[in-house]
């Protein structure tokens, strides 16, 4: 699934040409790409049509347009790209995709028309879906339907000494704090995998085992790779994953964990190793990233000192 870097790149494809347009008229296919809205894709679309595109916002993985109607009052559009989403700019007259679920009439500042944007999802995990905004309070600003996911490390609200904090006094996998959206957004198995490696610990280590220091890092290394892949437009392992354009974004060529199984590490050679993980993946190098001597019942380790 795109993580916060490919999220990060669509929004800034959609502040650029979306955003201060009006949505003159929206077009919803079938039901399933509203089936987060529960009165339904009609309903959606006469919520919609005629609002000006504020802003568009992201937190972690999570994106949204902020919509506005003629009296100012603003509410999200959320746009969930489950594991095949592309939001696309096209022109109107421009054939439709295969997996089109929907389109979005622009017209601009004095009404002139503009370009389509469109929904396209192949695989149907993705969708839209209708919130309104919280007002007051840290999560001003942020939809209702997901002001409980935590900040991530790329955004001005994220305060790193409290997630190494909360992390220090659970006793969970360090990898499985980093995927905790709760705990701090926006990292998935990809930058998780990266930065576990870059940190040079194993991903199964005990978070209370680990010292606030070495969680610090652990931290510091996911916020710098995945700035270091937003700048080369996110990591791409198939045509799925692109920004509004339609361009992929190619970090895929430097990662040193993540898709690497069987490959030398690029510190010691070692070659790196792949084990399941939470119905996942996990990539480490055996040699730079020991695993945990000991484990406690539920396959949570712990090391003991």
């Amino acid at each position: 699934m795109p993580e916060l870097p490919e999220v990060e790149v669509v929004r800034r494809g959609l502040a650029e040409h979306v955003v201060g347009r009006r949505l003159a008229d929206v077009s919803l296919r079938g039901t399933r790409v509203a089936r987060r809205h529960t009165p339904g894709p009609r309903d959606l679309e006469d919520r919609l049509r005629g609002r000006l595109v504020r802003s568009a916002e992201r937190r972690g993985k999570y994106l949204w347009l902020v919509v506005e109607d003629e009296g100012g009052d603003a509410d999200a559009l959320i746009l969930h790209l489950g594991m095949s989403g592309q939001l696309l700019v096209e022109e109107p007259d421009a054939p439709p995709e295969k997996h089109l679920h929907a389109t979005f009439d622009l017209v601009g500042p004095s009404g002139e028309p503009a370009r389509q944007l469109r929904f396209v999802d192949q695989r149907t995990f993705g969708g839209l879906a209708w919130s309104e905004l919280v007002a007051g309070g840290r999560a001003s600003g942020i939809p209702e339907s997901i002001a409980h996911i935590a900040p991530d490390p790329l955004e001005p609200a994220y305060d790193q000494a409290a997630v190494v904090r909360r992390a220090k006094a659970r006793h969970v996998a360090v990898k499985r704090a980093l995927l905790d959206q709760g705990l701090v957004s926006g990292i998935g198995n990809i930058y998780a995998d990266e930065a576990l490696w870059r940190a040079q610990v194993n991903g199964l280590r005990d978070t209370a085992s680990l010292t606030k220091p070495t969680l610090a890092r652990v931290l510091d290394h996911a916020a710098e790779v995945m700035r270091e892949a937003l700048e080369q437009g996110g990591t791409s392992f198939d045509a799925l994953y692109v920004n509004v354009n339609g361009a992929s974004g190619y970090f895929d060529r430097s990662l040193n964990a993540y898709g690497q199984q069987g490959r030398p590490c690029g510190r010691c050679g070692t070659p790196i190793r792949r084990e399941a993980f939470m119905n996942r993946s996990s990539h480490y190098c055996p040699r730079c990233q020991p695993r945990p001597r000991d484990r406690r019942a539920g396959g949570d380790p712990t090391v003991r000192s």
